[in-house]
Order: structure tokens, then sequence, then C-alpha cells
């Protein structure tokens, strides 16, 4: 059952921001274990760019095996907008407006499939930390430094 009023951060995300307090901290979390790997294979190629970008370039621990389904509608946004945005440009200002059959000049239906698309991609970046505003709230801290391993030189 969920109590009303904001939604609460995972753990991990409270860690990078800096908030997290031991009295609010939840021992029930589900902590995700598998790192995100390769895209699926069914998606585009374009997708697949988005995707593996995406794991590439995301703060270490933030997205898991778990976050999959978000990334890859993200990833299937991001691949279609860069195509139609590509179909655009390729076109130029003359791609931006199509006639109809019955002659009159209209806004293309490929500028609202491309607007649609990136406010789509916006609440999932908002979502997985991929925004500016989004990422102005998470602090990722210095790795902690390992302890020095007396046998390192002797066992190489």
């Amino acid at each position: 059952m969920t109590s009303p009023g904001r939604r609460p951060l995972p753990e991990i995300v409270k860690s990078l921001k800096g908030t997290q307090r031991k009295c609010r901290v939840n021992p029930d979390e589900p902590k995700p274990t598998t790192r995100l790997c390769a895209p699926p294979e069914y998606m585009s190629d374009a997708a697949k760019e988005a995707w593996t970008y995406a794991v590439t370039h995301s703060p270490p621990g933030l997205l898991s095996a778990l976050d999959g389904a978000i990334l890859e509608r993200w990833a299937n946004c991001c691949g279609l907008y860069r195509e139609a945005l590509a179909k655009i440009n390729r076109a130029g200002v003359a791609g931006m407006i199509v006639k109809t059959p019955s002659g009159i000049l209209r806004r293309s239906p490929l500028m609202d499939v491309i607007r649609d698309l990136a406010l789509e991609m916006k609440g999932y970046e908002s979502e997985m930390g991929f925004t500016p505003a989004a990422r102005s709230r998470i602090a990722v801290g210095a790795e902690p430094e390992k302890e020095a391993d007396p046998w390192s030189e002797i066992a190489g």
C-alpha cells in the first residue's frame, strides 16, 4: 500500500544526491544486482546506439537490469526521433510542409511525430537522471580509496 504525497526516491539516488539519512532508509527496498548490458536484438540500429550510449555514460550503479524496460522505451523513442529528424533535415524546410491532395499546404505530420517523441523521451530522461535538471539533484561522490594491500607486492 502506498501513502499519499511524494514518491520515495530509491536509496541509490538518495546516496548520489547526498540526502540519505539513516532514519529514512528503507531496509526492505529491493537492491538490483545485475547491470544493464547489450540492447535487445530486435531494436533498430539507432535505438541500439542510444541504449549503448546511455549505459556507457550513466553514473555507475544508477541503472540496473531492472531499468531495462524504461531504457528500452527511451532508446526506441530516441531512435525514431533521430530517424524522423534526419528525414526532415534531408528535405530541409520543404520537408516541414506537405501539400494535401486538395492542394492545401500544411505542417508535415512528421513534425508532430518528432514533437510527441521528444515529449515522451523527456519523461523517461527525467526518471533516469538524463536531463541537466535531474543530474543537478545528483552528486556522485569520489570513489572510496582502496586499502593498501600488503600482499600485492609479493603476490603480484
